[in-house]
């Protein structure tokens, strides 16, 4: 399937707030040419959603919306209180890791609980681990990586609870804003949003424009 004319506009519900548009910069951006997948689900947390957006996609990069969800999600501030609904952009049983970039994957207990129990999804981030392609997590969004058998032997740092879960999974835990541990970044919660998405622009960068143009590819 190609996935290069799929619309990239984001429609929410009743507050009518929109994550910034992809842009066509002028200025030799830093990701210009590659498209990273945002995987997320209900109760995603929306900030860790829309500052790292709006951070990639003003050094140019396209993102797209990944969901088991077949329309939109459900996003949530501190989890508890429901904010936009944001439209999804393909379905994450009809993707690929070798159609993007990089993966970046917000938090929300219960938005990264759903996805390290969803097959496809966790078929997805696999995928990019085996390929040792570039990783962003923030907050609850290691716990998939644990599925994906994505976290042993690194050093990675999330919301604290989940430290236990990740020291079992074989990786090393630490208190830190900002973690990068080669393909992998990681931060801990949403105070930590500004360190993390100057990080993340520098981890898609690392790596030269992977997305073909052909059949099956996001351009």
């Amino acid at each position: 399937m190609a996935l290069r004319n799929i619309p990239l506009p984001v429609r929410l519900g009743p507050c009518r707030t929109s994550l910034p548009r992809n842009p066509v910069r002028r200025d030799g951006s830093r990701l210009g040419g590659r498209t990273i997948a945002i995987l997320a689900t209900d109760g995603v947390e929306e900030v860790e959603l829309t500052d790292p957006v709006a951070a990639l996609r003003q050094a140019g990069a396209r993102t797209l919306l990944i969901s088991p969800n077949r329309v939109d999600i459900q996003a949530m501030e501190a989890d508890i209180h429901p904010t936009n609904r944001y439209h999804v952009d393909i379905q994450v049983g009809a993707v690929h890791a070798a159609m993007f970039d990089g993966l970046l994957l917000p938090g929300g207990i219960t938005c990264s609980d759903c996805l390290r129990m969803d097959r496809d999804a966790v078929r997805f981030v696999r995928e990019f681990v085996k390929a040792g392609q570039p990783i962003a997590a923030i907050s609850h969004g290691p716990w998939p990586l644990i599925e994906a058998g994505g976290v042993g032997g690194r050093t990675l740092t999330s919301w604290p609870s989940l430290r236990a879960d990740l020291t079992n999974a074989g990786g090393n835990w630490v208190d830190r804003d900002v973690v990068t541990d080669g393909m992998l970044v990681t931060s801990r919660h949403p105070d930590d949003l500004k360190v993390f998405c100057t990080a993340i622009v520098a981890l898609f960068a690392m790596r030269p424009v992977m997305v073909s143009t052909g059949h099956g590819a996001v351009g």
